[in-house]
């Protein structure tokens, strides 16, 4: 099942696309502002609270940033999460802050129409 959503900063005025494909064991999760780019790659495995996360494509801004995001969607589901991440430039504390919040949002929001589903 995938989702798209688009979220524009109010502060930089930046677009954001944002997919989401959800499998029975993790996430593969694509960021790009304003066209659909692969960018860096970082993935993490969670197993029993702990967490190992590889880079496969390094970033050169914002490396933290989707390392940190990857770790807690992984241990959030207790499985596997990819993420893409691709930016024309650094980005600002409010976008970091924007995007993790509706990236979360929407994960938790999988999480209870599973659980209602059952």
């Amino acid at each position: 099942m995938s989702d798209q959503i688009e979220i524009i900063s109010s502060i930089s005025k930046r677009k954001f696309l944002f997919h989401m494909l959800k499998f029975d064991n993790g996430y593969f999760i694509s960021i790009s502002e304003q066209e659909l780019r692969i960018g860096s790659i970082s993935i993490s495995l969670a197993t029993t609270n702990q967490t190992n996360t590889a880079k496969v494509i390094p970033d050169k801004n914002d490396q933290l940033f989707i390392d940190t995001l990857s770790k807690r969607i992984s241990l959030m589901i207790n499985g596997i999460c990819i993420i893409s991440l691709f930016t024309k430039d650094k980005l600002h504390f409010e976008d970091m802050k924007k995007i993790n919040d509706k990236i979360l949002k929407s994960i938790e929001d999988k999480k209870e129409e599973k659980n209602v589903k059952q």
